[in-house]
Order: structure tokens, then sequence, then C-alpha cells
């Protein structure tokens, strides 16, 4: 499974259902460099979870929405709920676990 861009206009429907990892990031933010190659892996080893980037220079909008004040962020989702929320690098093993949680 590939890891989907988000915008504004596409937020709202993609995470509406299931289990979604949102990446709040930029191409400026090293730590978001390193957390990027991390998160494609992961999403081709957990099937039932969505994985999505929102570049916050694109998308502004969301960042405010969702109160983003450093990068990486990344919001968990679960049916369009908020369920956790995970600032900084995060290795894989405890993105997994974190993850695995809410399945």
């Amino acid at each position: 499974m590939l890891v989907e861009e988000l915008t504004s206009e596409t937020f709202a429907q993609q995470t509406a259902t299931g289990l979604a990892l949102i990446d709040f990031w930029a191409p400026w933010c090293g730590p978001c460099r390193m957390q990027s190659p991390i998160i494609d892996e992961l999403s081709g080893e957990m099937e039932d979870v969505n994985f999505f980037k929102v570049n916050i220079d694109e998308n502004e909008e969301l960042a405010q929405r969702f109160a983003i004040m450093s990068i990486p962020t990344m919001i968990i989702m679960k049916d369009g709920h908020i369920v956790d929320t995970l600032v900084g690098v995060h290795q894989k093993d405890q993105l997994k676990q974190v993850l695995n949680q809410y399945l």
C-alpha cells in the first residue's frame, strides 16, 4: 500500500472510515525525512491501516485545524475520530504497537 497525499478537499472523505495514520510533514523538515521511510515501510506491512501524508506548507488550513505545532506529528484516526497523536520521530516498532491497539 502506498502512502497517499491528503489535501483539505480529500481529508474528511479519506479518513471517515477505518484506521488511518496521518503524517503531518514539510519538505524542509529533517526529522520528517527520517520519519517518512519508516511510514512507507510500515504501509507495506499493515494492510488494515490507511497511511496518509499532509504537507503542512501546502495545506495550512489542515495544520491549523489539528493544531500542529511541531513536525513530524502523526495523528491516528479511527472512523473519522482522533484516537491518538504522536509528536516527533517514532520507530517502526513503536508505531506498529500504537496502531495495533486500535485494530
